[in-house]
């Protein structure tokens, strides 16, 4: 299949900000990135940035001119972004929206344009982040490829359960901030402190690509029987923070679905 030669975002905010940039980056001759005027200081910003990025009048540009384009608004201001656009059957609708389903923005672009709903993470930025999408789709699949790998699911319900999974993301780093906190709090120097915790967990982040072991033989082999890793983790990650991350997330889901 030939490359995708335009692309469109529409709302250019984290999500669409690293899509563009991933696209961008790497050694692919990147597409014709086409933004919407939405978010226009940050749009600005990457066509200056990106000569072959370019900021549409409207959004009903962007879809005109685009053959994949990417619904990046708030799930909030779709229905005032969204109403009214026409978008041509040809066109691939990439939809990044949390929480809303491929038959609601297929309800507010009244299209027989395909959609796929896609859980793009801010690394694609980087082109290291495994893209879920639903449904798999050839054009689709082959623009998240370019941004580190896609990982195409039967159905929504077991996209919604990933989507639940990305909520856990600023967890892991407000657990680091109060890590700091402590240390701080016991003398040490918060920015030493900070510097320590990120070397620390970036070692983490790498022993996470051998793929090879389990996550709990990660985490097994990080221990020793009756060491200070072992005691942490039994006294604080218990059953009862454990199972109150379970009901967490299954509450999440159920709003999902």
């Amino acid at each position: 299949m030939a490359a995708v030669k335009r692309v469109g975002v529409i709302g250019v905010g984290e999500i669409g900000r690293a899509i563009v940039e991933g696209l961008c980056g790497g050694s692919a001759r990147p597409p014709e990135i086409l933004l919407s005027p939405r978010g226009a200081r940050t749009a600005a910003a990457l066509a200056e940035r990106h000569d072959n990025a370019h900021v549409c009048a409207g959004n009903q540009e962007v879809v005109d001119r685009s053959e994949v384009v990417v619904i990046a608004v708030r799930p909030q201001d779709r229905t005032e972004a969204l109403t009214g656009l026409r978008v041509d059957r040809d066109t691939v609708v990439v939809n990044v929206m949390a929480g809303v389903g491929n038959d609601d923005l297929r309800g507010t672009l009244a299209t027989d344009a395909p959609l796929v709903r896609a859980i793009p993470l801010p690394a694609v930025r980087e082109r290291r982040s495994i893209t879920v999408t639903c449904p798999s789709h050839p054009v689709a699949d082959a623009l998240f490829e370019r941004l580190g790998g896609t990982l195409p699911v039967a159905d929504e319900a077991t996209l919604n359960v990933f989507s639940a999974l990305t909520a856990t993301l600023t967890s892991h780093y407000w657990y680091l901030a109060t890590l700091t906190e402590w240390a701080a709090g016991h003398g040490l120097a918060a920015e030493d402190a900070d510097r320590y915790l990120r070397g620390l967990f970036q070692g983490v982040g790498r022993a996470l690509g051998d793929e090879t072991r389990s996550l709990h033989q990660l985490a097994s082999d990080h221990e020793t029987p009756n060491g200070i890793n072992e005691r942490v983790r039994t006294a604080w990650f218990g059953p009862a923070n454990s199972a109150a991350l379970r009901q967490a997330l299954d509450d999440l889901l159920d709003d999902l679905t």
